[in-house]
C-alpha cells in the first residue's frame, strides 16, 4: 500500500521541532535582516550626506562664504574610499612584478614596492603635492609645502584637503612603481633608493603640474589638453622613466633576445602575476571613477566605470588572439598585459568617450602593447614586465584618442555638483576638428620628451655612483641573497632546490634540497 504524505502543516511542524533546523532558519533570517538593514542604513546615510552638502552650500551663500570654506562630506567620503582603492593597486604590482619576474628576485621586488611607497609618502607630503598642486606658475607650484597653508578643501572641490592629498599621494606611488617594472632583477638596492627619490619628489610631480595644476601650462592653454586620470600624469611618466632606467641598466646577465635565437625568459608564476594583474583591474575603479572627484556626478562615475571595463575586455581579448598565430599557444602573460593596455589607454578618455569608444581605444591599445614588446626586444631592451609598451606607449594613444573619440556630449563637471560644468570635449570622430587631438599631441609629446631626457640624465647620474646596478657575482647569486639576505622561498626537503643557513659573508647557499644528506652539509 502506498503511504501517503502528510499535509504540508505538519511536515513544516516536524522541522520546526529540530533544534538544529530552528537554529539554522534563525541564521538565514538574521543574516537577511542584517542584510537589509545595511542597505538601508547605506541608503540613509546617502541621502543625509546629499542633504547636508545642499544644506552647506546654502549656508555659505547666505553667510557670504564660499564653497571652498565648507567640506562637502560625500564627495569627501568617495575621493577617500577611491583613494584607499588606488592605493590597493601596490599590492597588484607587488605580486604581478614578481610574477613575471625569476624567483631569485621577488623578494627585492616586495620590498623596492613598500620603500617607494614610504619614500613617496614622505616626499609627496614635503614638497611633491606643493610642485604640483599648488599654485605658482605654468611650471612649477610653489605653495602647500608640508601641506602648510592648507585649506578646509581643495579649490572648488568640496574635498577635504587631506582627502585630496591622500588620494593625489596614490597616483604618485603609482607613477613610481611602474618605474621598478622594467628594472627587476638587476637593479641595486640603493640605486633605487636614489633614483626614486628623483622620480616621487621632482619629475612626476613638475610635469604633473603642467597638465593637473591650477596653472599649468598645458591646462591653462586655449584649447586645454585633457588628461582626465592620468594616460600622460602617470602612465606615460612612469613608462618613459622606465625605459630611460632599462637602458641605463642594460639586459639582464644571460638575457639572450629573439633576433639573436632566444626570447623573454618565462615569469616564475603566472599564477601570482594574473592575481596581481587582476588586482589592478579592480584598483583602476578607484582609479579612474574617483577622479571625478564627486559622488554628485553618479551619471559621470558610472560611464567611467563602465568605459574603464569595456577597454581591458577589449585588449585583453585582443591581445590574446593577436599573440596566437606567432606562438600556436594561448598566452597569459599577453593577455595580462592585453587588459592593462586597454585600462591604461581608457584612463585619459574615459569620461569623454562612449561605450563604443571605450570597446576600439582598448582592442587598439592591445595592438601597440604587441607590437611595443616586439619593438624592445628587436632593439634589444629588457624589460621583465612590459611596462614601457603597456603603460609607455599606451598612455600615448590613450591620451590621443582624447582628440579623436571624445563625444562632446559628456561636459566636464565641476565637483561641487552636477549643474556646474566646464565647455565640453569634441573630438575629431565626432565633429570637433584637429583643436583637441593638438592639444593632445602638444602636451603628449612635450611631456614625453621632456620626461625620457630628464629620466635618462637621473639614471645615468645614479649610474655614475656606482650603485644603479649590482654587481656581476650578486646578479648571478640572486639579488634576493645578495642584497637582502634571504630568499622568497625556502624549499622543503625533496622539492629540489632550495636555500640552507651557512657560516662565513654569505648568509643562505643554493643547493639541491632532493635529499637531507646534502641539506646538512654546508660548504667551506
Amino acid at each position: 500500500m502506498q503511504k501517503t504524505a502528510a499535509p504540508l502543516h505538519e511536515r513544516v511542524l516536524d522541522i520546526w521541532r529540530i533544534p538544529e533546523k530552528r537554529r539554522l532558519f534563525g541564521r538565514i533570517l538574521g543574516g537577511k535582516m542584517i542584510g537589509v538593514a545595511l542597505v538601508f542604513g547605506v541608503i540613509a546615510a546617502l541621502g543625509v550626506s546629499v542633504a547636508h552638502a545642499q544644506d552647506a552650500t546654502d549656508t555659505a551663500a547666505a553667510s557670504g562664504l564660499t564653497v571652498d570654506d565648507l567640506i562637502n562630506p560625500i564627495n569627501t567620503m568617495w575621493t577617500l574610499v577611491a583613494a584607499f582603492l588606488v592605493f590597493f593597486m601596490q599590492a597588484g604590482f607587488m605580486a604581478l612584478e614578481a610574477g613575471f619576474a625569476r624567483e631569485r628576485e621577488t623578494n627585492n621586488i616586495m620590498l623596492e614596492c613598500i620603500i617607494d611607497t614610504c619614500l613617496c609618502g614622505i616626499l609627496f607630503w614635503a614638497f611633491g603635492f606643493a610642485f604640483m598642486f599648488g599654485s605658482g606658475n605654468g611650471f612649477i607650484g610653489h605653495e602647500f609645502f608640508f601641506l602648510n597653508g592648507a585649506p578646509e578643501t581643495y579649490g572648488t572641490t568640496g574635498v577635504a584637503f587631506p582627502a585630496f592629498f591622500l588620494f593625489q599621494f596614490a597616483f604618485a606611488d603609482t607613477c613610481s612603481t611602474i618605474t621598478s617594472g622594467a628594472m627587476v632583477g638587476r637593479t641595486g638596492f640603493v640605486g633605487d633608493l636614489l633614483y626614486s627619490i628623483g622620480v616621487s619628489g621632482f619629475i612626476y610631480p613638475i610635469l604633473g603640474h603642467w597638465i593637473w595644476g591650477p596653472d599649468g601650462w598645458l591646462y591653462t592653454m586655449n584649447t586645454p589638453m585633457r588628461d582626465f586620470a592620468g594616460s600622460t600624469v602617470v602612465h606615460t611618466v612612469g613608462g618613459f622613466i622606465a625605459l630611460a632606467g632599462a637602458i641605463a641598466l642594460g639586459p639582464r646577465i644571460g638575457r639572450k633576445f629573439k633576433r639573436d635565437g632566444g626570447g623573454m625568459p618565462p615569469g616564475h608564476s603566472m599564477t601570482l602575476a594574473a592575481v596581481g594583474a587582476v588586482i589592478l583591474w579592480f584598483g583602476w575603479y578607484g582609479f579612474n571613477p574617483g577622479s571625478t572627484l564627486s559622488a554628485l556626478d553618479m551619471g559621470g562615475m558610472a560611464r567611467v566605470a563602465t568605459n574603464t571595463t569595456l577597454a581591458a575586455c577589449a585588449g585583453g581579448i585582443v591581445a590574446m588572439f593577436l599573440a596566437y598565430p606567432s606562438m600556436k599557444k594561448w598566452d597569459t602573460g599577453l593577455t595580462i598585459n592585453g587588459f592593462l593596455a586597454g585600462l591604461v589607454a581608457i584612463t585619459a578618455p574615459c569620461y569623454f568617450v562612449n561605450q563604443l569608444g571605450a570597446v576600439v581605444i582598448g582592442s587598439i591599445a592591445a595592438v601597440v602593447m604587441y607590437f611595443g614588446v616586439k619593438l624592445l626586444e628587436y632593439v634589444r631592451i629588457d624589460d621583465p614586465v612590459g611596462a614601457v609598451p603597456v603603460h609607455g606607449l599606451c598612455g600615448i594613444w590613450g591620451t590621443l584618442a582624447i582628440g579623436l573619440f571624445a563625444t562632446g556630449a559628456y561636459s566636464m563637471p565641476s565637483s561641487t555638483g552636477p549643474d556646474a560644468t566646464v565647455d565640453p570635449v569634441v573630438g575629431l570622430f565626432y565633429g570637433g576638428g584637429l583643436a583637441q587631438l593638438k592639444s593632445q599631441a602638444i602636451g603628449s609629446f612635450t611631456v614625453t620628451v621632456v620626461c625620457f631626457a630628464v629620466a635618462m640624465g637621473l639614471m645615468y647620474l645614479v649610474k655614475a655612483t656606482g650603485t644603479l646596478r649590482v654587481s656581476r657575482e650578486g646578479e648571478i647569486r640572486g639579488i634576493d641573497i645578495h642584497e637582502h639576505g634571504a630568499p622568497s622561498y625556502h624549499m622543503e626537503v625533496g622539492a629540489g632546490t632550495g636555500y640552507y643557513i651557512a657560516p662565513g659573508p654569505d648568509d643562505y647557499t643554493a643547493v639541491d634540497v632532493s635529499d637531507s644528506a646534502t641539506v646538512a652539509q654546508p660548504t667551506g
